[in-house]
């Protein structure tokens, strides 16, 4: 079946090692657009973080639509409004600030709006997140937050190698809570047992009239594994990680090769 709904992880995917979309990604995704297919980015981001290159592709429209927060919100592209959410409990997170805390790892929590830490001594990681993504940071202790916040996810965070000395020693009972998941070496993120992007990327497809032999998917890392599996057309990095590899129908080459464009081109145009 020709595809017509693809989803793209964004950060060691869409973008190149600079952040950048390259002109021959670009080039694709405009052709698979004229073709009247639906691309749309599922990122680990918060919206704030993906509206520039949803403009810049010309996603930024209505009609289009954008996962973010690793599947916790599906997001009409245009204005951000919600079409799907899934949040993480107060209750969930004091038990994992509590948790980082135990491990020695720093955390953060993030709303629609704002990303949160109780860390005085700030991690340099949320300091990178809130830099890159233009989310307002806010450090606030715990016994000060608004206990009828939820969250799309919260995050530990550190040092690759802190961090996964950390998740080793996460139990049982914590994992089978919520949805535990690495976007990065330095991320964990933690979510709603229902979310994933393949979730999200689901909502999508049975909105459009979708079904799964008409998607494409592309990613790169953990937190992208669930949308390549449900994806009739899953397509993993060249630079992906090997989980991510051996699950894939199809691997293009990396993300500063114009592996995007190079697996648009082979399956959809």
């Amino acid at each position: 079946m020709a595809i017509k709904l693809i989803a793209i992880d964004m950060d060691g995917t869409l973008l190149n090692p600079q952040h950048e979309v390259t002109p021959r990604v670009k080039q694709a995704i405009q052709a698979a657009r004229d073709k009247g297919v639906t691309v749309v980015l599922a990122t680990g981001r918060p919206f704030v973080g993906v509206q520039r290159y949803l403009a810049e592709l010309g996603l930024q429209q209505e009609g289009q639509y954008c996962i973010s927060n690793n599947g916790a919100l599906v997001q009409k592209a245009d204005t951000g409004e919600c079409v799907a959410e899934v949040a993480v409990s107060f209750d969930d997170y004091l038990y994992y600030e509590q948790m980082a805390r135990d491990l020695g790892v720093h955390f953060q929590a993030l709303t629609q709006t704002h990303l949160y830490t109780a860390n005085k001594d700030i991690s340099r990681f949320t300091i990178h997140e809130a830099s890159m993504t233009g989310i307002p940071l806010r450090y606030r202790p715990v016994e000060e937050m608004d206990a009828s916040m939820t969250f799309p996810k919260v995050m530990m965070i550190d040092e690759p190698a802190l961090l996964d000395a950390a998740i080793a020693r996460i139990p049982a009972e914590a994992r089978a809570r919520n949805t535990i998941l690495k976007s990065s070496p330095y991320f964990l993120e933690i979510l709603n047992k229902q979310v994933n992007k393949g979730a999200a990327v689901k909502v999508l497809a049975d909105r459009l009239g979708l079904q799964r032999e008409e998607v494409m998917a592309l990613g790169d890392q953990e937190n992208d594994l669930a949308m390549l599996e449900f994806a009739g057309t899953g397509v993993a990095m060249g630079n992906g990680i090997d989980a991510v590899k051996a699950i894939a129908q199809f691997i293009t080459t990396a993300n500063d090769e114009d592996g995007v464009a190079v697996a648009i081109e082979k399956f959809a145009l």
